[in-house]
């Protein structure tokens, strides 16, 4: 348990008591920043209030992309199971929004009672009616993967506007929605079919300001030749760009994510590569939560801080009496001035104020004699909390994930590469000759034997200066020459023995093969003759 005094003379004496990371945040949110939300009407313009559940939940991963790019099939990739209202098919199968989630037994909770269940984050989620509610659900199912995270399957984006029309619900705001609260954004793309809709762009223009948990996935890749495969994410990141406006490159994963066999295997290793990095990225999701939460509810606080100074401005331009609905149109239409003048006045950056299309529309059907002032007791809360509260929480996150550090995604797909000889890299690189009963070196040692002994060994050994004429002609980098030099000088003595050199050799070899050098040396590299002592 962690506990801290507060040297602020409006709390109480007592400390203050946070049994973990995120009772901390509950507290901090429901004492400090919750006030000024409500004070300001944050919720009309911007997101609903937190509740209990936003903070306790388990991480969720959030799927978004068109139809047919194998959304519900990752999802049963990943677990290896079926779930309740899985359909998959070519044509636009997937019409609700599914809450993929632990349960003790398997079934289907409609979106209707799932929004008014206190132990699930989605209770807010009944603003957007019951056209949205109606497909909407929970599927529970006992699945060790979902013991740690939760994953939201979404309907596939079409084309067109009639398609967009009648949905009957805002897709969009749906996923912002959820956006604010997933700990990881998965969009899937089909190298079969790279446009990206009208309906699929805005969807990712409305994942604005959260393009630090967007991860892209090109699916089914393996249907495609390798030069074909180059030319569609040289597309695929050409679009992207177009739309997503960071300098910065999206990572994109290329694979073929479910279970059949590959119909062009030429880049067997590239996607085990790629799928083993997109798994450790989801397994390190649990141990991440706390952080993510935290990054959440700062980003939250900064714009609540924004909301309130642009809503008192516009406040206090307000007449009293006469002119108001005149003056309402001139202040919305001059909003970008209004933007301006609090970032100079309040030194704030460019890039915390809210959209401004956006929020011109919100303000339209506002009523502005509604509107509060400023409060400045209410702002020094929330700057408190951002300058102190959460750097204490900061040092509560570390201690959590120090605890944490075996929570990892588990089950499924998860399972089925970590350990044996499917294990990605198994074999190779520096772990060639596992399975031998013969040294894997000593196929090579009479080539690097004759090497030895021309450079003049004096019992039956060689200085470091007479390896090192030999081992620089690999161009390899002096750090990582004395890293080989430390695994291969095995008795630790300052010399190598032939079959030490031939292990530097080997190591050599394995690096300009473009594999990584292990920690510490495997036990089947370990030369034969300095087994003996084991």
């Amino acid at each position: 348990m962690f506990s801290w005094v507060s040297k602020d003379g409006r709390r109480k004496n007592e400390p203050e008591l946070f049994e973990t990371v995120a009772d901390g945040l509950r507290k901090l949110y429901n004492q400090k920043l919750l006030p000024l939300e409500e004070t300001y009407r944050f919720h009309d313009f911007h997101s609903p209030a937190l509740e209990d559940a936003d903070f306790h939940n388990k991480p969720m991963v959030l799927l978004v992309g068109q139809y047919s790019t194998g959304k519900t099939t990752f999802i049963r990739h990943l677990m290896e199971q079926d779930f309740p209202g899985m359909r998959i098919g070519p044509e636009p199968t997937t019409d609700s929004f599914i809450a993929v989630m632990h349960g003790p037994v398997e079934g289907v909770v409609p979106g209707n009672a799932l929004v008014v269940d206190p132990k699930k984050p989605f209770r807010k989620l009944s603003a957007f009616g019951n056209a949205f509610l109606n497909r909407f659900m929970c599927a529970q199912l006992p699945n060790p993967v979902l013991e740690s995270i939760s994953i939201i399957d979404t309907p596939g984006i079409l084309s067109g506007e009639k398609q967009r029309i009648s949905r009957g619900y805002d897709f969009a705001a749906v996923l912002e929605w959820f956006a604010e609260r997933v700990d990881r954004i998965i969009l899937l793309f089909d190298a079969h079919k790279l446009d990206i809709s009208d309906e699929f762009s805005e969807v990712i223009k409305a994942l604005k300001n959260h393009e630090d948990k967007i991860r892209v996935v090109l699916n089914k890749a393996d249907q495609i030749e390798t030069q074909q495969l180059m030319r569609v994410y040289g597309a695929l990141m050409w679009s992207l760009g177009k739309i997503i406006n960071t300098p910065e490159v999206v990572r994109v994963y290329i694979g073929s994510f479910w279970s059949h066999p590959l119909l062009i295997p030429d880049n067997r290793k590239l996607f085990e590569a790629e799928e083993q990095d997109l798994f450790k990225d989801i397994q390190s999701l649990p141990r991440n939560a706390a952080l993510r939460k935290l990054n959440d509810l700062i980003k939250r606080a900064r714009l609540a801080k924004v909301h309130a100074y642009i809503i008192s401005a516009l406040k206090k331009e307000m007449p009293n009496v006469f002119g108001k609905e005149n003056k309402k149109k001139e202040l919305i239409n001059n909003l970008a001035e209004i933007y301006l003048k609090i970032e100079k006045e309040q030194q704030i950056s460019p890039g915390d104020f809210p959209n401004l299309k956006k929020m011109q529309e919100i303000l339209m059907t506002q009523d502005f004699s509604r509107f509060q002032s400023i409060k400045p007791k209410l702002l020094d809360a929330v700057d408190d909390m951002l300058a102190s509260d959460i750097a204490k929480l900061m040092v509560m996150v570390r201690q959590e994930e120090s605890q944490m550090t075996t929570q990892v995604v588990k089950g499924g797909a998860f399972e089925g590469t970590t350990n044996g000889p499917f294990g990605h890299g198994y074999g190779e690189g520096a772990g060639e000759g596992i399975d031998d009963v013969e040294w894997v070196v000593g196929k090579d040692k009479p080539t690097y034997d004759e090497i030895f002994y021309t450079l003049s060994p004096v019992n039956g050994k060689i200085t470091g200066a007479s390896a090192k004429k030999e081992m620089v002609k690999s161009k390899l980098p002096n750090t990582v020459l004395g890293k080989i030099w430390k695994l291969a000088d095995v008795d630790r003595d300052g010399f190598l023995d032939d079959e030490e050199f031939a292990l530097a050799n080997h190591l050599i070899k394995v690096k300009l093969e473009g594999h990584e050098l292990p920690a510490d040396l495997p036990p089947h590299l370990i030369p034969p003759s300095k087994r003996r002592g084991e």
